[in-house]
C-alpha cells in the first residue's frame, strides 16, 4: 500500500524501491525503515512510498490514511511475507516457552511451516529473499523459520518424496530448538563470543536431540540431521567432529541451508554478506565440507531468481545482473548503473557482489 512518509513508522518495510530523479534507487525495497532511513527519507524530500501491510514484528501496520491501495492489497488472502513476519513471531513465543521449561509441540510448528511451506514452494523466489527480512535482535527465529523453508526447496530439488520434504523443512526450522537452554546473556550478547562461551554454544545440537528425542512425529534420520548439522564431511564441525563420520542426507540438506542464512543475515557481531559471496565462500574457502550436490541445488535457484537484479559491489558501484554463467554462478555478468558499462566479474577478481538491493 502506499502511504505519506509522515504516516511512517520504525520497522516498516518498503514493498518498491525509492527511485531518485536520476533512476537510481535511494532506499531499495525490502528495506526495513529504522529512525536513520525515516530521516533519509526527509532528506530527500520524499512525500509517499509503498510498504508492506505488516511490520517487521509481524503486527498489521495501520497507517492514518492510506494513498493508494496497490493491486497486491486487494487480494483478500495475505502476502507470502505478512505470513512470514507472522510466523517468526508464533515461533519467538515458543521458543520464549521452552526457556521457561516447556516441551517442544513438534505438531504445533509443523502447523504453521506446512502452510508457508506451500506458499514458499509455489513461489520459491521469495525462499531468496529472507534474509532481508532478518533483523538483529529476533535473528534466531527469523533463522529458524528460514532454514526450515531453505532446507524444504533444495530437499524438493533434490526429488524426496512429499513426506521428507516436509520433515527435513521440520529438521530446519529445530535444528537450533536447544538454544533455549544456552544462557540467555550468550543468546542476547552483542559482540563475539568467548571461547567458553562458545563451547556453551556448539552443545546446542544435543540439547535439541534431547528436546526431541521422545516425539514421534519426527522420523528418527531428523532427529539424526538436527544432531548432526553441524557436523561437516571433512570430519571437522561439531558436537562429535569426527573423521569417517558421514552425514546423514537429510543433514546434508539442512547444514547447508542453516550456514547460508546464517551468513547472509545482519548479526549483532557479524555484518551480514550477499548470497554471491556467500556461496563463493562455500564453494572455494569451505571446499570438502558441504555435499557438492546440495551447493548447486542452492546456488542454481540464487541465480535462476537473480537475472535483473539491482546489486552493489564491493567498490560502491551500482549495477544490475544481466547474465550468469553457469559455470561462474557466483560472478556474474553486471551493467553498471551509471555508465552502462558491461563488467564481467569473472573477470575483475577484485570486485564482487557486495548486496543484492
Amino acid at each position: 500500500m502506499r502511504v505519506k512518509t509522515h504516516y511512517l513508522v520504525e520497522g516498516c518495510i518498503l514493498s518498491k524501491d525509492i527511485v531518485g530523479r536520476i533512476g537510481n534507487p535511494i532506499i531499495n525495497k525490502k528495506t526495513i525503515l529504522d529512525t536513520e532511513m525515516l530521516n533519509v527519507l526527509k532528506a530527500f524530500l520524499i512525500s509517499e512510498v509503498s510498504v508492506e501491510k505488516t511490520l517487521i514484528n509481524g503486527q498489521q501496520y495501520h497507517p492514518r490514511e492510506v494513498i493508494d491501495e496497490e493491486k497486491e492489497d486487494l487480494k483478500e488472502e495475505p502476502s507470502f511475507i505478512t505470513n512470514y513476519l507472522k510466523t517468526v513471531q508464533i515461533y519467538k513465543q515458543y521458543f520464549k516457552n521452552w526457556q521457561a521449561g516447556s516441551k517442544v509441540e513438534v505438531a504445533k510448528i509443523r502447523e504453521i511451516m506446512i502452510p508457508l511451506l506451500k506458499k514458499a514452494l509455489n513461489n520459491p523466489s521469495v525462499i531468496f529473499s529472507l534474509h532481508h527480512y532478518c533483523t538483529k535482535e529476533d535473528y534466531l527465529y527469523h533463522h529458524a523459520i528460514s532454514v526450515g523453508l531453505i532446507s524444504g526447496y533444495i530437499a524438493q530439488k533434490k526429488k524426496f518424496d512429499v513426506g521428507d520434504v516436509i520433515q527435513i523443512t521440520m529438521a530446519g526450522c529445530l535444528v537450533d530448538c536447544g538454544m533455549a537452554k544456552i544462557s540467555p546473556s550468550i543468546l542476547d550478547k552483542k559482540t563475539a563470543l568467548t571461547a567458553q562461551e562458545y563451547e556453551e554454544v556448539r552443545k546446542h545440537p544435543i540439547y535439541s536431540l534431547r528436546m526431541l528425542q521422545s516425539t514421534s512425529i519426527l522420523k528418527e534420520t531428523v532427529k539424526y540431521a538436527i544432531l548432526q548439522h553441524h557436523e561437516r564431511l571433512d570430519g571437522s564441525g561439531y558436537p562429535t567432529g569426527k573423521h569417517g563420520t558421514t552425514p546423514h542426507a537429510f543433514s546434508r540438506v539442512v547444514a547447508v541451508a542453516d550456514v547460508y542464512h546464517a551468513m547472509t543475515s545482519e548479526r549483532s557481531y557479524r555484518k551480514k554478506q550477499s548470497p554471491f559471496k556467500v556461496m563463493e565462500m562455500i564453494l572455494h574457502d569451505d571446499f570438502g565440507k558441504f555435499d557438492i550436490s546440495v551447493i548447486k541445488i542452492l546456488l542454481a535457484g540464487i541465480a535462476n531468481y537473480a537475472i535483473g537484479s539491482k546489486v552493489r559491489l564491493s567498490n560502491g558501484s551500482a549495477a544490475e545482473i544481466i547474465f550468469i554463467d553457469e559455470n561462474a554462478q557466483t560472478r556474474p555478468l553486471v551493467k553498471l548503473l551509471d555508465s552502462s558499462e558491461l563488467l564481467y566479474l569473472d573477470r575483475n577478481r577484485e570486485l564482487f557482489i557486495e548486496e543484492i538491493m
